[in-house]
């Protein structure tokens, strides 16, 4: 038996104006996306934009529906938006707020980031995925690996 650790790792910023230009410019796009929310049962609003290699940005925002799990997250809703542009997707913004208006973390779920896995492997680059935190600040993972490490394959 061989006991084995796993570390990962991201950047951490304090509030938006210590991300670059570009990846702020993602964040204001995903905020922005909340707007089109439609989260009537769980009255949390997600909002995704996913930046392309020709600098297109993509949104996407969480579509619930009565009959769970029927429903979408941000990030799918975005990437596969993303799909259906010939350009590749570099990097992904993820930004919540609660029913009361405050943001909230919303790191992906496990389905979400499978989908992101695949997209990694479908483009042959990797995703870096911008999350917002509900204390105004962000962390930025270089690629889907660290927040997935053992993706399932076929």
């Amino acid at each position: 038996m061989e006991e084995r650790k796993l570390e990962t790792s991201y950047i951490y910023f304090k509030d938006i104006n210590e991300l670059s230009e570009a990846d702020r410019e993602l964040v204001l796009s995903a905020s922005n996306a909340l707007q089109m929310s439609y989260s009537p049962y769980s009255h949390f609003a997600v909002g995704a934009a996913v930046r392309l290699d020709n600098d297109e940005i993509i949104l996407g925002a969480n579509q619930e529906n009565a009959a769970y799990p029927s429903g979408l997250c941000a990030e799918r809703v975005a990437l596969f938006a993303s799909g259906m542009h010939k350009a590749k997707p570099l990097s992904i913004a993820i930004v919540a707020k609660s029913d009361k208006g405050q943001f909230a973390t919303a790191y992906p779920c496990g389905a979400c980031r499978q989908v992101m896995s695949e997209i990694e492997k479908r483009y042959a680059t990797h995703l870096a995925t911008i999350v917002g935190l509900k204390d105004g600040g962000f962390v930025k993972f270089e690629n889907i690996s660290s927040l997935l490490p053992f993706e399932f394959e076929i």
